[in-house]
């Protein structure tokens, strides 16, 4: 007998009930959701919270991009691609502008969102409280209280350890003056873009069966002291060894020909984009 297969590889059932959390998720900014995650052909920890989110929303005429830690085409990436190209027959693009939804694990794009586009981020640890609580019980009550004197201890000794607060990544956001929400992997220096975003930013963890969300227009402010404030990371006087954009996330690499160190977009799309309008302005030129 011939299985029936299912647009977006869900049956409707299951995308009307991963929709729901999607929906409480945007009407409770930060607030974590659970709902019933289900089991995927790729393994648990490799973005299926962010890729059932993606399937669940996902029309006939949406655009898809998909990247990894910046990367369009690492394994994880090309991956997801192929199955949500193969159950549902969208377009897949790079360029950031030409999607509707993007899915991503551990960046935002460099380019600025638009009220058009989605964006779905792959979160492995939705739980903000869990260095300093191993309780998921106990997390709970801490949220509903407000209480959130851990998260600040966390940092505070850091800056005791350290002499700054030590996150590379994830670093703790509050949303909507409400909730503290882990931001998923992302640097420090994309945590900024989740403020006032123009596009809705939704979150997936799969293994940990949490959806959350920050919709549109939200105010989200990294934790940090006032004598001590939030940070990004700094590029200054670095640029691009590529394209030579300066401004960006640059991964540090090593100059395999010189040994030196050298800096590149860590966004491979901008990097190109960038890239190409370069040798636009020179062809211009050259006709002038």
């Amino acid at each position: 007998m011939k299985t029936k297969s299912h647009f977006a590889f869900f049956d409707e059932g299951s995308k009307k009930e991963i929709r729901r959390a999607i929906l409480k998720a945007v009407a409770i900014p930060g607030y974590q959701v659970p709902f019933a995650s289900r089991e995927m052909p790729i393994a648990r920890g490799w973005g299926t919270g962010g890729l059932q989110i993606t399937l669940s929303i996902i029309g006939k005429n949406d655009v898809l991009k998909v990247i990894d830690q910046g990367a369009d085409e690492s394994v994880n990436a090309v991956s997801i691609k192929k199955l949500v190209q193969s159950t549902t027959g969208v377009e897949l693009v790079e360029r950031t502008q030409e999607a509707s939804i993007i899915q991503s694990r551990h960046r935002i794009p460099e380019v600025p969102l638009t009220p058009e586009q989605i964006l779905v981020l792959q979160v492995p640890e939705p739980e903000p409280l869990r260095r300093v609580e191993k309780s998921a019980y106990k997390t709970k009550i801490l949220h509903s209280e407000n209480d959130y004197s851990g998260a600040w201890l966390m940092l505070f000794e850091q800056i005791m350890k350290y002499g700054r607060t030590a996150t590379g990544a994830d670093h703790p956001v509050y949303v909507n003056n409400r909730y503290v929400m882990a931001p998923s992997p992302i640097p420090r220096y994309d945590n900024p873009k989740l403020h006032q975003s123009e596009a809705i930013i939704l979150l997936g963890a799969g293994r940990e069966k949490k959806i959350y969300a920050v919709p549109p227009y939200t105010d989200v402010e990294s934790l940090a002291f006032d004598d001590y404030p939030f940070s990004v990371e700094s590029f200054t006087g670095k640029s691009c060894h590529l394209c030579g954009a300066e401004d960006v996330f640059l991964d540090e690499l090593v100059d395999p020909a010189t040994n030196e160190t050298i800096y590149q977009c860590n966004d491979t799309s901008y990097c190109i984009e960038q890239l190409n309008k370069s040798e636009e302005v020179e062809v211009e030129t050259s006709h002038a």
